[in-house]
């Protein structure tokens, strides 16, 4: 039987998995009639994988048909991807829960032949915008409400139970058509859009299992390691390093149930390698601090447990340690120190967590000195969707995280123009669907622009930055918006903050505010904290920006805020001033606040 590297496409990759180890456990569900998780073989999986190729087989679709999927993370969303894959179709991912609008425009822009939704009110609210989707042939939903109308007359809707079931008595049907080939699509991913439309990335089974192979190598799972996926399969880190990576490496999956259920979830599953973004690391250091906030005793545990282990981790990586205490007193407090903080916090993961990626956007340096030091086993890396998407990254042995690590086997870096980050290799995109120009304009002697400014240091990355984001005031210095944001992050203060000041006298920012941390500080200073008007307050202003220059005193003076706006309203995917991989849509962001921008530099 080949071997799993063998494989040429994704398809070939999941059909070799289902052969070699078909009684093993592929993937775990949670069953809400039994409230308890179930799991799901590679056998089972297989087969669960044909039948929803059979019903795809029966609309007569042509090879390299778009298929759309709007579902949630879970066991229906593989199949279906998988499915499409084996029919030489290509899966569009959709965000779940990205609003209307911009879900019809991605329909409309891939001309998507099937969409796969949770429910039929998601599509009703689609096919309200009045966007023309012609292309689209058949609808299918989870659920369906029975007093539900007719969306439109032209594209049939039907239940996903009743899909399938229709395929109950055909067999072999997903091997009657020739199955792709490497350089066909293997998906159809859509760029997050932080400014303009969203640009459709087109990714081959090439690309894709090239970044799946390198990633193996580099940060080595197990056979017998557990993930937790929760990021969204519309973002391609989770498809790559969540989802097809354990494939090709035979570990289980288990589909978390929601971000809401995200803190049982780990402490239940107790997942050993965990696929995340910076901000859910971000929201378990910021409840930490809450929770500290009353004690003094334990705030200085804490903060002796986070100092002693983060010089026990730079002394066992031969990285720079930045104070003079004793090796050996450090070593004959840490069982004490591990006992009381570090066991604690790894409880909170479910205690057994191993590999911990953070990837998507910078993380703190603040949270990443913490968690390392107190043992959590985090992992920084760095990518994009053009890339399948993983340029490099740091392992366990090898972990640097003041950079983003190493390129990854078979990646080229290079420094261009402007200290740009650029790219090749096998695993850059074959370009932007529909945009000759766009993916022209991408390139520059083979090299794909990155857009990030970083420096190649001992053959790590470090970012700098990013080119487009760099804020030039009116008096000609210049700052990077998103380092000011991740120091004011640290804060549980701060549930979202936006710096800007291009073309301004100064830096300023925006922040959401925590509703538990405003009402402590309104309390603090006699103001009501449910009336909208505290907000506007001078002694608040004052007092949250306060806070912001301490938390940027390290920045040089310029580039500190000095003023400072408040809210309480947050920042989503809904109200399009984030994107679905929670990124800051910075020039919504700037219309939606325009009049308060202009009262902060009047001031």
């Amino acid at each position: 039987m080949p071997h799993l590297a063998d494989a040429r496409t994704l398809a070939e990759l999941f059909s070799l998995r289902v052969a070699q180890t078909p009684l093993a456990d592929a993937y775990r569900q949670y069953d809400a009639t039994t409230n308890r998780w179930i799991s799901i073989s590679w056998r089972s999986a297989g087969e669960q994988v044909a039948r929803f190729g059979v019903a795809l087989e029966r609309l007569a679709l042509p090879r390299g048909a778009r298929i759309a999927i709007m579902l949630p993370n879970g066991f229906d969303a593989v199949c279906i991807d998988q499915a499409a894959l084996a029919l030489a179709c290509v899966p569009v991912p959709l965000h779940a829960i990205d609003n209307p609008a911009s879900i019809a425009y991605i329909l409309a822009d891939s001309d998507a032949s099937v969409l796969l939704a949770f429910s039929d009110a998601q599509w009703q609210a689609i096919a309200a915008t009045g966007v023309a989707l012609p292309w689209l042939r058949q609808v299918v939903v989870v659920s369906k409400a029975a007093d539900s109308p007719e969306a439109a007359a032209s594209v049939p809707v039907t239940l996903l139970a009743d899909w399938l079931a229709q395929s109950e008595e055909a067999t072999e049907v997903v091997q009657t058509r020739r199955p792709p080939a490497p350089d066909e699509l293997a998906a159809l991913v859509y760029t997050s859009g932080t400014t303009g439309m969203p640009k459709g990335v087109m990714l081959s089974h090439d690309n894709v299992l090239e970044n799946v192979k390198a990633t193996f190598k580099r940060v080595a799972p197990r056979p017998d390691d557990l993930f937790l996926s929760f990021l969204p399969l519309s973002h391609t880190f989770e498809r790559t390093a969540g989802y097809y990576l354990p494939i090709f490496a035979g570990c289980c999956v288990a589909h978390a149930r929601s971000v809401a259920q995200l803190s049982e979830d780990l402490k239940t599953v107790r997942p050993t390698i965990l696929i995340s973004v910076p901000r859910i690391y971000e929201r378990v250091y910021g409840k930490l601090q809450e929770l500290l906030a009353g004690s003094a005793l334990k705030s200085w545990l804490f903060e002796r447990a986070q100092a002693v282990g983060w010089r026990r981790f730079c002394r066992a990586r031969r990285l720079p340690v930045q104070d003079s205490a004793p090796a050996l007193l450090d070593e004959l407090m840490w069982p004490l120190l591990q006992r009381l903080v570090a066991r604690p916090l790894a409880a909170q993961f479910g205690g057994r967590l191993r590999l911990a990626v953070s990837g998507g956007a910078p993380l703190s340096p603040t949270i990443a000195h913490c968690f390392l030091g107190l043992g959590l086993p985090v992992l920084q890396g760095y990518g994009m969707t053009e890339t399948s998407p993983i340029v490099s990254g740091n392992a366990l042995d090898d972990n640097d995280p003041a950079t983003v690590g190493r390129p990854l086997a078979g990646v080229q870096v290079r420094i261009g123009e402007h200290q740009e980050l650029q790219v090749r290799g096998r695993s850059v995109m074959r370009g932007y669907w529909k945009g000759e120009l766009e993916t022209a304009a991408a390139f520059v002697d083979g090299w794909l622009h990155t857009g990030d400014q970083a420096a190649i240091e001992d053959g790590r990355i470090r970012i700098l930055g990013r080119l487009k984001e760099i804020i030039v005031t009116s008096t000609g210095q210049k700052a990077a918006p998103a380092d000011l944001e991740l120091a004011i992050a640290t804060d549980p203060l701060y549930e979202q903050t936006y710096a800007f000041g291009d073309n301004r006298p100064f830096i300023a920012c925006i922040v959401v505010l925590s509703r538990a941390g405003w009402e402590r500080l309104a309390g603090a200073l006699k103001l009501n904290p449910y009336e909208l008007a505290s907000l506007q307050a001078p002694s608040a202003r004052a007092a949250v920006l306060q806070r912001v220059r301490e938390l940027t005193r390290a920045f040089p003076q310029h580039a500190q805020p000095r003023a400072v706006g408040l809210t309480l309203e947050p920042w989503t995917i809904e109200n399009t001033l984030i994107t679905p991989t929670l990124k800051l849509k910075r020039q919504n962001l700037a219309a939606h606040f325009a009049a308060e921008i202009e009262r902060l530099y009047q001031r």
